[in-house]
């Protein structure tokens, strides 16, 4: 199988990473292990296991550069343009930490992941199961720990913001832990946004929920036509734990999740969604990973795509349940409807089961509008703008409707109207 070629400037602005003085000495020998291993190996090509049909062309033949100082902003952000005016807010603007505008709920420790590695006595695992996780290791340079202490419920949602701006081809690699306690609760809004040239984000989340704890997730990625997207979550979940995840993306010109959840304690609880709308030339992807490791959990996955013009998205979705696993209950689900003759989605599901006594299921279709629908709508004197419309609502509301919180669910309606009502 042939290696895939890595790019000089990723050599190049690594050697310029290594040089800077603030970092910790500490941090030197994990980035070049992992520069190492990703160096091995270089940028997945097209033959190996799940990038088929990811075309990294952009990243491959590009020249991104680290941010510098420079890359900050140079006046203060105006938070109002982004809403959720009323949710404490965490601002990385061009990979730099903005403290002074920066705010937690009461109940959270915001730590630097300096602070978090110091004291986890630098016994954290690095993430190596995606080649992007690799990179992100190496390059990072920027990221917050979050840390909710046992039997701390959060009323307020907390968001962690990620802005681009600029016309400089920049890479950011932001690395995010997030630590609850026994117990703990917290819903929180990952969003990406920004006005910007090329960019390359590639981000990497730990997220580790102990016994009865409960996370709800909301990502919402909504960056720039010309921004590459790449997300890497992981989550350890212990006994009875709830983790609720639901994406909503409609940005960036290449965007990637790849998502790994390790049902680790018996009775723990992932629910997995996502909401995909792409046009133009678009190319979204979704890779999952569930993995039953305990007896009596329960996981999903539900995602769909609305596909237009020459668009492309991918979905490829595994559980895995592991010898010993008994009693799981899982389903699997993937729907994607094309708008247009000449969007594109492959779907790949799939199910590996080790033990015995599970229930599990799984599912796909594509498909355009049922003619008979849009048939019915209009004879009751619809329009057939308003007929599409009505549909393709029909077909995204049981996504956006996993979401609990009032203000957020209405937000992301209302960014599903405005891609509607553009694209249409």
């Amino acid at each position: 199988m042939a290696r895939s070629v890595v790019p000089n400037y990723l050599i190049t602005e690594f050697d310029k990473i290594l040089s800077r003085k603030y970092f910790s000495k500490e941090v030197g020998p994990v980035r070049k292990e992992a520069f190492d291993n990703f160096i091995r190996n270089g940028l997945p090509n097209k033959n190996l296991e799940g990038w088929q049909n990811t075309d990294l062309s952009s990243i491959k033949k590009s020249d991104f550069r680290i941010a510098e100082i420079d890359d900050g902003p140079q006046e203060t952000v105006d938070l109002s343009q982004y809403g959720f005016e009323f949710f404490h807010t965490i601002i990385i603007y061009n990979g730099h930490f903005q403290e002074d505008i920066s705010s937690v709920p009461k109940g959270v420790k915001l730590l630097s992941n300096l602070e978090y590695l110091e004291q986890k006595n630098w016994k954290v695992s690095q993430p190596d199961k995606s080649p992007f996780d690799l990179l992100n290791t190496a390059f990072m340079d920027s990221g917050v720990s979050l840390v909710i202490e046992d039997g701390v419920e959060i009323a307020n949602p907390l968001r962690i913001l990620f802005v681009c701006s600029g016309e400089q081809k920049l890479m950011t690699n932001p690395r995010v832990h997030i630590d609850l306690g026994h117990s703990s609760s917290l819903t929180l809004i990952e969003e990406h946004v920004g006005k910007c040239n090329k960019y390359l984000l590639n981000e990497s989340m730990i997220i580790d929920i102990d016994a009865n704890a409960r996370l709800e997730h909301i990502r919402i990625q909504n960056n720039s036509r010309s921004t590459i997207n790449m997300g890497n979550i992981h989550i350890g979940q212990q006994n009875d734990s709830n983790y609720t995840f639901v994406q909503f993306a409609k940005g960036s010109r290449l965007g990637r999740i790849n998502i790994f959840a390790d049902l680790i304690g018996e009775g723990a609880n992932s629910s997995i969604n996502g909401l995909s709308l792409s046009n133009d030339n678009q190319h979204l992807d979704t890779n999952i990973v569930t993995n039953h490791l305990a007896p009596h959990c329960r996981s999903g996955q539900n995602f769909k795509s609305i596909l237009k013009d020459h668009s492309s998205g991918f979905f490829n979705g595994r559980t895995i349940v592991q010898k010993g696993a008994e009693k799981t209950d899982s389903n699997q689900s993937n729907k994607n409807l094309i708008l247009s003759k000449n969007a594109l989605m492959n779907s790949n599901p799939q199910l590996e089961i080790y033990t015995d006594d599970v229930k599990c299921s799984h599912g796909s279709s594509t498909g355009s509008l049922e003619e008979d629908a849009l048939f019915y709508i209009k004879s009751r004197g619809i329009d057939a703008e308003s007929a599409t419309s009505l549909l393709v609502h029909g077909f995204a509301s049981e996504i956006i409707e996993t979401i609990k919180n009032d203000i957020i669910r209405e937000y992301i309606l209302d960014q599903f109207n405005k891609w509607l009502d553009k694209s249409n």
